[in-house]
């Protein structure tokens, strides 16, 4: 197939990933950068050979089919809705945005255009994690009593300092539960579906300076009485992998990092499946560094052959928007010391 070709937006540390991850793709191409700063974006399309700068989409003068949206949290509605305007497919870095008014107003903007709206939650792509989809799916693993997820990652303070954007609640929305824990959040909600009732406790207990919570813990239920625990943190030092356990009525499971590392279910082998390689989120135990891009890598195969199929990516703008509310769902039952109804 012809290669779809993408404007990138965003010069950061992420749009390193997708630039990594873009030249391992056939079907993909960026043919050029747009940053607000046009000196910026022309010193990072020199740096990484990705055709010219520009300092906004509407500047644009190349030939280009869609975005891929490197940009802070909070800023995603706004690049979406303009590529949007102008007919093009947008695929944007998790979450799909830090409010649920400007993910509608993506959704809403992407489908009077009649374009495609995908998110980058590529943790779904992983070999364990599809395996696990396809069972619960079917009810091979009985009904599920608990899920427990712990997302115990260390960020020092000069994460924070690094950019004046960190930690604010206008653009990065939240600490851990939006930002480190987002895909997995995501994970849970893709296996399990949205839950019924939240109660969550969030603390900024380590860094000075930022306005969101860096250690929270949530309980989730959902129906048919399945609990969920979700502890999203960046104080525990020196950070750990991620870890979610499965109890269901024939056995449980536990992944580390999107790996099957223990399997006790009856009458169910354990799934044969090649290593995912540690498909990272953009963001490790310990730092923000992503060495492994093969989850990008599928989330954009997928994204560019949906362009040319006229079908839905595997992560779209609705599928993030129920992320966003889980994750939206934490903060206000933390905010308001209550248990509240998704």
């Amino acid at each position: 197939m012809e290669p779809v070709k993408f404007i990138l937006v965003g010069t950061g540390n992420i749009a390193n990933t997708y630039v990594n991850a873009t030249r391992k793709v056939a079907q993909a191409e960026i043919v050029g950068v747009v940053s607000r700063s046009l000196e910026r974006a022309g010193r990072y399309a020199a740096e990484k050979s990705l055709g010219r700068p520009f300092d906004s989409l509407k500047a644009v003068e190349v030939g280009y089919e869609a975005v891929m949206l490197a940009t802070p949290n909070g800023l995603h509605h706004r690049d979406a809705i303009e590529a949007a305007g102008l007919g093009k497919h947008v695929l944007t870095e998790k979450p799909l945005d830090v409010t649920l008014a400007n993910m509608d107003r993506m959704i809403e903007a992407c489908r009077r255009a009649g374009v495609r709206l995908g998110v980058s939650y590529q943790r779904r792509m992983s070999p364990a994690n599809l395996a696990l989809k396809s069972l619960i799916d079917r009810g091979a693993l009985g009904r599920i009593y608990a899920a427990d997820l712990a997302v115990k990652f260390y960020r020092g303070q000069s994460y924070y300092d690094s950019g004046a954007w960190r930690g604010t609640l206008a653009v990065d929305g939240g600490g851990p539960f939006i930002q480190q824990a987002s895909h997995n959040v995501d994970t849970l909600t893709w296996l399990f579906g949205l839950p019924q009732k939240v109660l969550a406790k969030t603390a900024l207990l380590a860094h000075t300076g930022i306005e969101v919570e860096d250690h929270g813990c949530a309980i989730l239920t959902y129906p048919g009485g399945m609990i969920g625990t979700i502890i999203a943190s960046t104080v525990t030092k020196p950070g750990y992998p991620v870890r979610l356990e499965i109890h269901g009525e024939a056995g449980s499971v536990i992944t580390v990092n999107d790996e099957i590392v223990s399997w006790d279910v009856e009458g169910v082998s354990r799934p044969e499946v090649r290593s995912a390689e540690t498909i990272h989120s953009g963001a490790g135990a310990g730092g923000v560094a992503v060495t492994d891009t093969s989850g990008h890598e599928a989330i954009i195969a997928d994204f560019c052959r949906a362009v040319r199929e006229g079908r839905d990516p595997a992560v779209t703008g609705e599928e993030g928007r129920r992320t966003g509310l889980v994750i939206d769902s934490i903060y206000r039952a933390s905010r308001e010391a209550r248990e509240i109804t998704v």
